[in-house]
């Protein structure tokens, strides 16, 4: 593909609550590291993906948001325009699954009754679950959300949240007949990932 075919972007958003672990998936996913201590996201960080599937390839514009309450009111404007959320709360604490829900009624209530949404339960290495997995698969069925379970620290479940949502957006908001694959050469500061035969080239730094 010549460097100067746009390549179709596709806007993600990561909320939950503070510490669920939303910067350390995206760094697991973007990077393939892991840190014991992340510093606290101020606001959102952004950050260009591009993935390429069987036979074309996409760009995902993640936002990763944050937390704490003091900065709520910051957070639908980085959630505007969105085609995909991912919503992440901690297995072991039910005050992220309750605020988790939160979000999930939120931004249906302003705008995002077509995007894709994800709920990811994250921690799952770790012992001393607090939630009910069946509870929450039932949730999520009845509220139409993709649901998955991830160690952001052993990497488990990181890249289906990603694969299953890149190769969903294209369907619902591109147009797939005129996408194309970009060649290796092409838009080298982005990290290429290639799902459609489980190997990742890394390429640079995620933007």
């Amino acid at each position: 593909m010549d460097s100067t075919t746009p390549v179709p972007q596709f806007k993600i958003v990561l909320l939950g609550q503070s510490g669920v672990g939303k910067s350390s998936i995206v760094s697991r996913y973007c990077k393939n590291t892991f840190s014991e201590s992340t510093d606290t996201t101020i606001g959102a960080t952004f950050l260009n993906k591009v993935v390429n599937l069987d036979n074309y390839s996409i760009k995902l514009q993640i936002w990763d948001t944050a937390g704490q309450e003091r900065y709520h009111s910051l957070i639908p404007m980085y959630y505007k325009n969105a085609k995909a959320a991912i919503i992440v709360y901690d297995v072991r604490q039910n005050d992220s699954l309750i605020r988790a829900k939160e979000w999930v009624k939120e931004i249906r209530e302003n705008g995002f009754q077509q995007a894709k949404i994800a709920l990811v339960g994250n921690k799952i290495d770790l012992d001393n679950r607090n939630t009910n997995l069946d509870e929450v698969m039932d949730y999520a069925e009845n509220k139409n959300l993709l649901y998955f379970e991830t160690s952001a620290k052993t990497g488990e479940g990181v890249q289906d949240i990603f694969k299953n949502i890149s190769e969903v957006l294209p369907k619902e908001w591109g147009d797939i007949p005129n996408l194309k694959k970009i060649v290796d050469s092409d838009y080298d500061d982005d990290d290429d990932v290639n799902f459609s035969n489980g190997r990742k080239n890394k390429k640079g730094n995620c933007c």
